[in-house]
Formats: structure tokens, C-alpha cells, sequence
């Protein structure tokens, strides 16, 4: 068998980089993602908790539909009484049908991500015209309601055309978050020139976690205080990225949020937090970008 490879980037192992820091000479760059998803009713992709039911399938669709109703609030209420800043993946249909929410993220300072329109379809079955489309109007009416152009996209489902980091970086974008293959910011080749990968966790991340592999609340619990344990660890020898991805119809429904709530404490009462850069992924690709060059794989 002849295996075939992109040329979005080359081999790099992590104990052969370029040392670098992230600002005030720390080692470990923290963030939380919020997906903000919005789903068409009774067609298209979906998440779901169980089985599916029969078109139009309320109960999978009112279950999804209770994140944005409910679940959101609540973890807006959580971030603000911890004090942390979010990143938002942001369905763009969002803004459009619900514009409580851009008006919340835009009152606390969030940055946003571009996540498609709605995560009811994919990029992966779109003809380059019509991803490039989708890209240009989920851009320009992200900017319109959240104040901010977005410099980073992570597509619905984490799906890609063989052409999407070219149309991303030819739209103005500067990173992208679909590509989970390090813990640290690498340069991608686009037709357009580099694009920065930044860090995206697809373990460290509520519903793979708890809808697909069907774990509790509580292996999530422990999921990410390990995780932060030996990124602090791992992070004497090379600075790296350690994020945590929330969904609202997962992280926000209580017995899931006590859980989140409780690993956050013990992250944030942890000793060395004051040695951890706590940011979000636009901030992590600023300063990697801004970096000498060959540091950044």
C-alpha cells in the first residue's frame, strides 16, 4: 500500500523545537472553548445523548435546543464567578436567531471563532464555490453582531475540504483549530501562504467524552485535572497548549457543570497556577506568530 501524505506541514518532533515562552517567561498557555452550536430541525447533523428517535426527533433536537435555552447561561454565569475568559466556536446562525448571546459575549470581552453557520451540515461535502461562500457570509455576520472580525476557524464537525486552509488564509484568517496534531502552535502551507494550527483538545472535550464514549461526568472531572497535572509537568521541558472544550447541551446541564466547576477550582487553587498563561487561542497565535522565525515548527 502506498501511503499518501498532505503537504500542509512537515514532520517536527516536539523534543527537537526551538525553545520559546509564552508572555512573562511562563510554559503552559491555558484556555476554554465554548461551542455554540445552532441545528436545523428535523434534518441535517446532529448531536445526540441516545438513541435516535423518529423525523423530526424532538427530544434529540429540544435536548441540543436546552444548551442554547439553558445550558449557556449557566456556564456564562460560572466563567464570570471564576473570573476566566472564554473563547467562543460560534455557529454564525446564532447571532442571527439569538442575539442575547453575541450581546453577552461582546459585554464579557470574548474572542470569537468562526464555526461554520450551523452545525447541521459539513464543509467536507462542499464544493470549493460553495465553502468559500459559507466562509465569507458565517465571517462577515460573525463581525456584524459580535463587534470583531474572527481570525480563527475551527469548522462545524472539525471537517475540512482538501482546499479549506487555502480558502481560510485567503479570507483573512490566521489560524485554524481543526487540525488536533500537537500541543503546541505549528505553520501550515496554504496556496496564500502560512497558517498557524493552534492547539485544539478532541480529548479534553465534553461531548467525545460523555456522548460518544458514554463516560460520566466525574472520568470528565478527573479527565482534566490530570491533564492540566502533567501538561504543568511536561510544560518544564517544552511550553505547550492545554485547552478544554465545552459544548452548552453537555457542560451545561447541572450535574455536568458541578463537575466542570470543581476541576476549575482545582486548577485555579493549584500552587503553580500563577506560573500559567490563562488566554485564549487568538492570544496564542499572536504571540507564536510574533516569535523569531524557525521557532514555530
Amino acid at each position: 500500500m502506498q501511503i499518501k501524505h498532505h503537504d500542509r506541514y512537515g514532520y517536527s518532533p516536539i523534543h527537537q523545537r526551538a525553545p520559546f515562552e509564552w508572555p512573562g517567561g511562563k510554559r503552559l498557555a491555558f484556555y476554554v472553548a465554548l461551542n455554540i452550536e445552532r441545528f436545523s430541525f428535523g434534518e441535517g447533523l446532529g448531536h445526540t445523548p441516545t438513541a435516535l428517535g423518529p423525523p423530526p426527533d424532538t427530544r434529540n433536537y429540544g435536548w441540543r435546543d436546552y444548551g442554547l435555552r439553558v445550558g449557556i447561561w449557566r456556564v456564562f454565569d460560572l466563567m464570570d464567578a471564576l473570573g476566566l475568559p472564554m473563547c467562543h466556536l460560534l455557529n454564525a446562525s446564532v447571532c442571527e436567531a439569538m442575539p442575547q448571546i453575541p450581546e453577552r459575549i461582546v459585554q464579557r470581552g470574548d474572542e470569537v471563532v468562526g464555526h461554520g453557520y450551523t452545525n447541521s451540515e459539513r464543509q467536507s461535502e462542499m464544493d470549493e464555490d460553495t465553502e468559500r461562500r459559507l466562509i465569507v457570509d458565517a465571517t462577515e455576520t460573525l463581525q456584524r453582531h459580535c463587534g470583531q472580525r474572527p481570525l480563527g476557524w475551527m469548522g462545524p464537525w472539525i471537517a475540512e475540504t482538501p482546499v479549506t486552509p487555502d480558502l481560510l488564509k485567503e479570507a483573512g484568517y490566521t489560524y485554524v483549530m481543526d487540525w488536533p496534531a500537537d500541543d503546541q502552535p505549528f505553520w501550515m502551507r496554504t496556496r496564500a501562504g502560512p497558517l498557524l494550527s493552534v492547539p485544539y483538545p478532541i480529548e479534553i472535550n465534553d461531548s467525545p467524552v460523555m456522548l460518544s464514549r458514554h463516560q460520566p461526568a466525574t472520568d470528565f472531572h478527573q479527565m482534566v485535572i490530570d491533564q492540566f497535572e502533567e501538561m504543568l509537568e511536561l510544560s518544564q521541558q517544552q511550553s505547550l497548549v492545554f485547552g478544554i472544550s465545552l459544548h452548552t447541551f453537555v457542560a451545561g446541564q447541572p450535574f455536568r457543570l458541578r463537575q466542570i466547576r470543581s476541576a476549575l477550582q482545582h486548577i485555579m487553587q493549584h500552587p503553580r497556577f500563577v506560573d500559567v498563561w490563562v488566554t485564549t487561542p487568538g492570544g496564542i497565535a499572536a504571540h507564536a506568530a510574533s516569535l523569531p522565525a524557525g521557532t514555530v515548527p
